[in-house]
């Protein structure tokens, strides 16, 4: 799924709902603070280093890396020409579902305040979308690269899959995103199916600790999007697009965020107790000050637009560092096995 960046309230769509009529309005104290200041537009440099997300690529990354690091843990064998062309055909997937979530909000309006939209940055809506789409048929044949080698279409099956889930986020008629249900098909593609497909591209088999891995991954990645929500629920709410956060309100969505980051934690302990984590795992506490920083961070500035715009951000590095450890908790078992 692709994920938000952050976007600037402006005057203009605060203004598009009736602060009486409207539960949601910015003019609520629920949902924004009226009298706190609106940011000024940043320089053009940083509004294209925000465009391109660059941050945001471990999210192509961290499937691929963590599903080979259980099957060299579990088989203690790793293709390399098989992980890098699956890591650039993931990254290039990626691309696609950015630009084009770009070339669709611009569709809905929901975008019109985002200067970061590379369609707002460019103006040149065909262009960007023509750019998404080689890089989908790119990511797909490094995919298909894979599967003709195997001989085994089982892989492509599972990435086209997960294209098909990105595609109904965000593309028109379906726009499930706008329904809530982003964070939902954000965890199928980036957990447990884009694990499963990275582990079944080294060992052509299945693996019940890549399905747990997976679970772990796929919420932390949600986290990601669901941290999107806070700054831009009023945005949100006027383009009628229901997220998590305009469903359930600022307040009770922060609540929720230490139930979320604490499963992440209390999977993992569960994983090793019942022997289908390896204890080196157990690695991932040490990603514990993000998933604090977040939590304090969202609850104390919910309805504060402009200062928990960043909780995005955060999120991410807790994505990473977590992810990030549970690879090297399975990587450092696979070299045990070796005598290391």
């Amino acid at each position: 799924m692709t994920i938000k960046p952050i976007r600037q309230n402006s005057s203009t769509n605060r203004n598009s709902i009736d602060p009486s009529a409207h539960p949601l309005s910015p003019a609520n104290p629920a949902v924004h603070d009226a009298t706190e200041p609106l940011p000024a537009k940043p320089p053009a440099k940083k509004l294209w280093m925000a465009a391109l997300k660059l941050p945001m690529y471990s999210v192509a990354i961290m499937p691929i890396a963590l599903g080979t690091a259980i099957a060299y843990f579990e088989n203690q064998s790793l293709r390399w020409d098989v992980f890098i062309t699956f890591l650039a055909a993931a990254i290039l997937i990626l691309i696609w579902e950015n630009l084009s979530n770009d070339v669709f909000d611009s569709e809905t309006g929901i975008d019109q305040n985002k200067h970061h939209s590379l369609v707002n940055l460019t103006s040149n809506k065909a262009l960007i979308f023509a750019i998404a789409n080689v890089c989908l048929i790119l990511g797909i044949l490094g995919v298909l690269a894979i599967a003709w080698q195997q001989q085994d279409a089982t892989v492509l099956a599972l990435i086209v899959l997960c294209c098909g889930l990105g595609y109904v986020y965000q593309g028109p008629p379906f726009r499930l995103g706008y329904r809530g249900l982003g964070e939902i098909l954000c965890f199928f593609a980036f957990g447990p199916l884009g694990v499963a497909a990275a582990y079944y591209s080294q060992s052509q088999s299945w693996s019940i600790a890549s399905l747990g891995a997976s679970v772990i991954l796929g919420i932390s990645t949600s986290l990601i999007l669901f941290c999107s929500h806070f700054h831009q629920v009023a945005d949100d709410a006027a383009a009628g697009k229901r997220s998590p956060i305009v469903r359930l309100g600022t307040r009770r969505a922060a609540q929720l965020l230490p139930w979320l980051c604490g499963s992440l934690y209390a999977l993992t302990v569960s994983l090793v107790i019942a022997r289908l984590f390896p204890a080196w795992t157990l690695l991932i506490f040490a990603s514990l000050p993000p998933a604090l920083k977040l939590c304090r961070h969202v609850l104390a500035n919910h309805d504060k637009p402009a200062r928990v715009s960043n909780c995005k951000f955060i999120a991410v590095s807790l994505h990473f560092w977590s992810s990030l450890l549970l690879c090297a908790g399975f990587v450092l078992s696979g070299l045990g096995s070796f005598g290391f």
